[in-house]
């Protein structure tokens, strides 16, 4: 006698499995409502979409703004699910992409304010956008800070400096 079901077994979905998934695209749709519009224009997203989105924060009433994210939901069916889980991943503090994205850009401050030019030429490669001049002047305040125990408030504005780079390069911003 067989104990569960297997779904692998007959290649069809069970209707849980399909209320879950719908379930998923209306809480999507949902994560959507809350993003400004220009991180929205750089998603992958219908007109009809765009419309929708657009017309959210005019649903205040419970009950119209339950049927509007049903129907954001429906129209997640024919979006790029995997485009806008990417994007909205590296802005998402609490994922795994993030913090290594995080910890990647605190490892290059790092290495930039206790290295020498070939670090600094290293991350010019990375960034080619990256303003030299700026940079090696922050480092310099930074390394100063670091010698006199002062608060690190250049070392702050290089992680702010080089985060703002990198969501560029990434298109975040």
């Amino acid at each position: 006698m067989v104990d569960s079901y297997d779904d692998s077994l007959d290649g069809e979905k069970s209707k849980s499995q399909v209320k879950r998934e719908l379930h998923a695209l209306v809480d999507l749709g949902e994560r959507l409502t809350t993003l400004k519009p220009d991180l929205l224009a750089k998603l992958p997203l219908t007109d009809a979409m765009r419309r929708a989105l657009a017309d959210a924060p005019k649903h205040t009433a419970n009950i119209a703004r339950k049927r509007h994210l049903q129907f954001i939901g429906k129209l997640m069916r024919d979006q790029d699910t995997a485009a806008i889980l990417q994007l909205l991943d590296q802005l998402d503090a609490s994922t795994r992409q993030y913090n290594e994205r995080f910890h990647g850009l605190e490892r290059w401050r790092d290495r930039l304010i206790a290295g020498d030019d070939g670090v600094l030429e290293k991350f010019v490669v990375d960034y080619p956008e990256a303003d030299r001049q700026q940079l090696r002047s922050l480092i310099r305040q930074a390394q100063h800070e670091l010698a006199h125990n002062k608060a690190p408030a250049s070392s702050r504005k290089i992680f702010k400096y080089i985060r703002e780079l990198d969501e560029v390069q990434r298109g975040l911003r």
